[in-house]
């Protein structure tokens, strides 16, 4: 705080200064840092056959119903019913929008497996560019991880998540993902979690998530 590396509210905060932690905006060297009382962030792996929602009309088992039940939380953003992976679980709406919001810039990572072997004009296409029925799609990087006898195992960094987008740029590609995981938020990635498994995330891990943004 001496160093002025502490803001409230945008302004340098000083010793002794008080905070109301329901709606002052806390940062230390720009990056917010969560103090509202109660939040909590859970970093869970979404399971196949679950869907990204908090309730589902049709009795379809959720993401919320995979983590404790003693605070009232949603999903941020969304994992496709037949996909799997990383998803954060939250109260926190500035985080939840920061991850959200195309213009912070938190990169979503995925293994897709797909049918085929795309070549090299196929993995520029994505990159370049896709044009989809709700406007261009690309992704920030490609590569291909391995190859089979009838399909590939492709990395894909997205810094969007629009609806069953990965899936949209394959077909249109002429190679049909046959299965989709998303390995990482932004900097947080945790090879040790299984299907239906979660745990919270730390203070250090949410900073860094904000710290990871283009417009933090």
């Amino acid at each position: 705080m001496r160093d002025g590396r502490v803001t409230v509210d945008g302004a340098p905060a000083h010793l002794g200064q008080k905070v109301d932690p329901e709606v002052a905006r806390v940062a230390v060297d720009g990056i917010p840092l969560p103090i509202k009382p109660g939040l909590v962030h859970y970093l869970l792996f979404k399971p196949v056959g679950v869907v990204s929602t908090a309730s589902d009309p049709q009795g379809r088992p959720t993401v919320v119903d995979l983590v404790p039940g003693d605070t009232r939380v949603y999903p941020v953003g969304r994992l496709d019913t037949d996909s799997e992976g990383l998803l954060i679980v939250t109260n926190d709406g500035a985080l939840t929008e920061f991850i959200t919001h195309p213009r912070f810039g938190v990169t979503k990572t995925y293994l897709a497996r797909v049918a085929g072997h795309p070549g090299k004009a196929a993995m520029a296409a994505l990159v370049e560019g896709i044009e989809l029925d709700d406007g261009p799609a690309h992704a920030l990087s490609a590569r291909i991880i391995s190859r089979g006898d009838h399909s590939s195992l492709v990395e894909l960094v997205l810094g969007e998540g629009r609806n069953r987008e990965v899936r949209r740029m394959f077909t249109a590609l002429g190679h049909e993902v046959e299965g989709l995981v998303r390995i990482a938020i932004g900097p947080i990635r945790d090879p040790a979690l299984r299907p239906g498994t979660w745990r919270a995330l730390s203070t250090v891990e949410v900073r860094s998530i904000y710290a990871a943004g283009t417009a933090s």
